[in-house]
């Protein structure tokens, strides 16, 4: 008998490790990007130097090869990286002037990174705008409110002579001004850009100015395809450190996502040279090298949301958007060993999960979180509202902040505490349900909406910005 249990044992043993082995062993089926062709005008847009070689090198290199034009757009100096700086210059500091030297280091970086690849540096723009500030900027800094003003380099204005925007204030329409200016110019058919679901303030802020500034431009560049690349996401990629080895696949936070992925796969001399051009960022790879180097894989990613279309001319029962559940994400690592099962998935219902939907009802957006039992009375929300229309210059537009504890809220139009009619909040039976009347975020033609969770101070769940057209 016991014989017979050991070799049950063994054999149950060894079928759940084939099956094991043959489940890790199987990679998500990620479609390649688009093919690049001597006639693309690619633009790159980088929150920060080190971002368009950690997302794009590869991409940089086949255009290259190809024979497209490319052009790099660098939105900050990257000047506001505390750990960076103190571990690279050896020294302990907090003058103003030495941030501004390291914004000055990144952009040399820079440019020696992108010419190992093989642009020129006339290729290349540096913005200036503040480091760890632009997503601030888009928020509160517009029209007549003041400049925002960079905790580390006190500057209120881009403080870097050869940059594009020096002397400009640190305002919203200083950025979106710039960013039209060099798109209506260049008229690019491509760009790549950082990602809506980035945990830093600035990748987010420029994937939202983008959204913008295309919306003024219409017809002038018409519809160039989006390309965002992630960085920033807690616990990915994993393992650390340079694998070349390894695919570089989609977070786990992210796999129940409606997110459309697409890669590009890099051969041994690109990746090769990304290896390098990644190490060219010296201030950085000091510091964070078993990070950044994470990103120098076997293939670059890419994906987006789709926009969400809401109807004001349908009936009410057929507005929702019954298509699209937009899961929140953990705001917490994830296991080291089920990182490389994630996958490009069909979209389901995240069971058990808090999820989003969105809503009209009369002419008020209502933004459902459905399995909301976890987003109890400790909880605190914070929705992200901005809206945007044809008719009113975006500078104009409410720049809408809603803090939510259960059903008590404050409300924000920049900085400054409203109290709009017909606003409101229920959370009824784990389901909590906000009620924003369209007047209230200008009457928009489309909708740049997120949110957070937070337990106490610290973020627990997150929803990625998305686009929600308003059809009429």
């Amino acid at each position: 008998m016991l014989k017979k249990t050991i070799l049950l044992l063994t054999i149950l043993v060894f079928a759940f490790g084939c099956a094991w082995a043959d489940s890790a062993s199987k990679e998500p089926v990620i479609p390649d990007i688009e093919p690049i062709q001597k006639k693309d005008r690619i633009l790159i847009l980088a929150p920060h130097p080190d971002d368009e070689a950690i997302g794009c090198a590869g991409i940089i290199q086949e255009a290259l090869r190809q024979g497209a034009k490319v052009k790099v757009v660098y939105l900050t100096n990257g000047d506001s990286n505390q750990l960076a700086f103190i571990v690279y210059e050896k020294r302990l500091t907090f003058k103003k002037g030495e941030f501004i030297h390291m914004g000055e280091v990144r952009r040399e970086e820079a440019i020696a990174a992108m010419q190992s690849l093989g642009l020129d540096k006339g290729d290349l723009t540096f913005l200036g705008y503040p480091d760890f500030g632009t997503f601030a900027i888009f928020m509160n800094h517009w029209n007549n409110a003041a400049a925002f003003r960079s905790l580390l380099t006190k500057a209120n204005s881009v403080p870097y002579k050869e940059d594009l925007s020096y002397g400009k204030p640190y305002k919203g329409e200083s950025i979106l001004e710039d960013l039209e200016g060099i798109i209506g110019e260049y008229k690019p058919n491509k760009i790549f850009v950082s990602h809506p679901a980035d945990t830093n303030g600035d990748h987010r802020a420029l994937y939202l100015f983008l959204q913008v500034a295309l919306s003024d431009l219409g017809k002038i560049v018409g519809q160039p395809k989006i390309y965002p690349y992630l960085v920033h996401c807690v616990g990915w990629p994993l393992p650390r450190h340079y694998h070349p080895e390894l695919p570089l696949l989609p977070p786990k936070q992210l796999r129940d996502s409606p997110v459309q992925w697409s890669r590009y796969l890099l051969d041994a001399q690109e990746l090769e040279k990304k290896h390098e051009a990644i190490l060219l960022y010296r201030s950085q790879t000091n510091s964070s090298a078993f990070y950044l180097l994470a990103f120098a894989r076997k293939n670059e990613l890419f994906g987006d949301y789709p926009e969400l279309d809401l109807n004001l001319s349908v009936p009410y029962l057929r507005r929702i958007v019954k298509q699209h559940f937009d899961p929140l994400f953990k705001m917490s690592p994830v296991d080291k060993n089920t990182d490389a099962e994630t996958a490009a998935q069909p979209q389901t219902r995240p069971e058990g999960r808090p999820y989003v939907t969105y809503e009209l009802s009369g002419n008020s957006l209502l933004i459902r979180i459905n399995n909301a039992r976890e987003l109890n009375r400790r909880f605190t929300m914070l929705f992200y509202l901005f809206g945007y229309s044809c008719r009113t210059p975006f500078g104009q537009m409410p720049k809408i902040r809603i803090i939510a504890r259960h059903e008590r809220l404050k409300v924000f139009d920049g900085r400054k505490i409203i109290n709009p009619q017909g606003l409101s909040a229920q959370l009824d039976d784990g389901e909590f349900i906000l009620k924003v009347p369209l007047s209230v975020l200008g009457d928009p033609d489309y909708i740049l909406s997120s949110m957070k969770a937070y337990s106490r101070i610290l973020p627990s769940d997150i929803a990625s910005f998305r686009k929600i057209n308003i059809r009429r």
